[in-house]
């Protein structure tokens, strides 16, 4: 299935295609904060509407996730990062910014990122 997603004003868009089976409720210092719920895709699965400057990058800690943003409204749609395990390049994205997804269907695995 193809979602289209996007930022609270729309400055940063983009579509994605697959099936949500699950997402991923973090713990750390700014998932926390941002409250998103992640649904982890290859990037080539992702394709960006609007210009890739249209979104802030924000990193941190080993720096391995961009945490991509608007930084009109500051809503934090996706990031992006290595799968740890193959090397091959991973979007997170922020299944509260997908259109049409009913959020209490989808099953919501917690992380302990705190603890890394």
């Amino acid at each position: 299935m193809k979602y289209q997603g996007s930022c609270h004003c729309g400055k940063v868009a983009f579509e994605v295609e697959g099936e949500i089976k699950g997402a991923m409720d973090c713990n750390c210092s700014i998932c926390q904060r941002v409250g998103a719920l992640r649904w982890f895709v290859p990037r080539s699965d992702m394709r960006l509407l609007t210009p890739d400057e249209a979104a802030g990058t924000y990193t941190f800690n080993k720096h391995a996730i961009k945490h991509r943003f608007c930084p009109a409204c500051g809503i934090h749609a996706y990031g992006e990062g290595k799968n740890p395990k193959t090397g091959d390049m991973m979007a997170a994205i922020n299944i509260r910014c997908l259109e049409g997804v009913d959020l209490a269907s989808i099953p919501v695995q917690h992380f302990d990122g705190r603890s890394l």
